[in-house]
């Protein structure tokens, strides 16, 4: 209880200061809590990982801006850093083995597959931290350089699924193990196992537990094929959605204004957003498509329409892009059947949300 009530106050001093953009202040409450007693790994993964859960949660409930978003991702970096650079020469050697931990390609959100390199690095494996967006041939090369125990592949955005699925296949391939983890794969792994990870993990703690069970290398999988995996990807609505993209967001975006009126008087910044929406919006459909899983959609589709409704736009929008873009997919049967749960879901998550969502 005592340490709970801790890194409670540990956590909330650290945000205060951070969305203020202190650093030095930041920094200071991080260090003195470590000179206090509170250990690392607890500072790594109770304080700093909620603070910056706790920006996502505020940037989409209109609470912060973009920028102070940033400024608080880049202090809390950098604390990590200091953390480690502390540690340099303190600890010992690394003897539990080898890994590589590295972001899906495309994913610019590392922070928390470095508190993973971290936590990992504390309980004695040597690390190899590639940060975001690693390009996977790049990935390949170093693990016929290094010959890790395993890969730790982190994913926040669903998204980046397809590019996960890559790389995935490609490390299997040349006979090392992945660990995948992030909010990416699902709050359960659904989608680490749909792509045939060989493990997952829902944290670092998690991740460091499976370390220690051992994972197993997998057998050859030299021209294992995505449809071998994946046999519905043979209807081809996946790769169709994909390379319509551009159409399906111009005509969405052009035809929207006759289902809701309200956007003819928008900005070009309103409109510039509003085609941003729409093409998160295909984006998320095709990776449905993807991974054959609506709720992946419907899901993101509730996100946004909260996201939407604490900027006071209403969500009934979303309902009439999703309208337009059926039009367009009318011959895709598992799309349309996407869409139609999309709208479904939407509609209950209003009446579940009040009237002021529908408005």
């Amino acid at each position: 209880m005592r340490q709970a009530t801790t890194t409670d106050t540990v956590a909330e001093r650290l945000w205060r200061a951070a969305v203020e953009g202190d650093e030095p202040a930041a920094a200071s409450v991080v260090h003195e809590a470590l000179d206090g007693g509170v250990p690392e790994e607890t500072l790594l993964l109770d304080v700093l990982a909620r603070v910056q859960a706790r920006v996502g949660v505020e940037w989409a409930a209109d609470r912060i801006t973009v920028a102070q978003e940033h400024a608080v991702t880049a202090i809390n970096e950098r604390i990590v850093a200091s953390l480690a650079h502390r540690r340099i020469g303190g600890g010992a050697a690394p003897s539990r083995g080898r890994v590589t931990v590295s972001c899906v390609d495309g994913e610019w959100h590392a922070f928390p597959a470095r508190l993973v390199a971290e936590v990992l690095s504390l309980h004695g494996w040597r690390v190899d931290y590639f940060g975001a967006q690693t390009p996977t041939p790049h990935l390949v090369a170093h693990l016929h350089q290094s010959n890790p125990d395993a890969v730790l592949l982190s994913g926040s955005i669903p998204t980046h699924l397809p590019a996960a699925h890559a790389a995935i296949t490609a490390c299997q391939a040349v006979g090392v193990p992945v660990l995948a983890g992030g909010r990416a794969f699902g709050s359960d792994g659904r989608y680490a196992r749909t792509l045939c990870a060989d493990r997952w993990a829902p944290d670092a703690r998690g991740a460091l537990a499976v370390l220690d069970e051992g994972v197993a290398r997998p057998s050859a999988t030299a021209g294992r094929q995505i449809v071998d995996d994946l046999p519905h990807l043979a209807d081809q609505e996946y790769t169709m959605v994909v390379r319509s993209r551009h159409r399906l967001v111009k005509q969405t975006l052009a035809d929207l204004e006759d289902r809701f009126p309200p956007m003819r008087a928008y900005g070009d910044l309103q409109r510039e957003r509003t085609a941003e929406d729409i093409a998160h919006i295909v984006d998320f459909l095709a990776t449905s498509l993807y991974v054959d899983d609506a709720e992946l959609f419907t899901t993101f589709l509730t996100w946004t329409a909260d996201v939407l409704g604490a900027r006071r736009v209403p969500a009934r929008s979303l309902v009439a892009a999703l309208d337009v873009l059926a039009e367009q997919l009318r011959d895709f049967p598992r799309a349309t059947r996407s869409i139609e749960r999309g709208a479904a879901a939407l509609g209950a998550h209003a009446l579940r949300t009040g009237p002021g969502t529908r408005s």
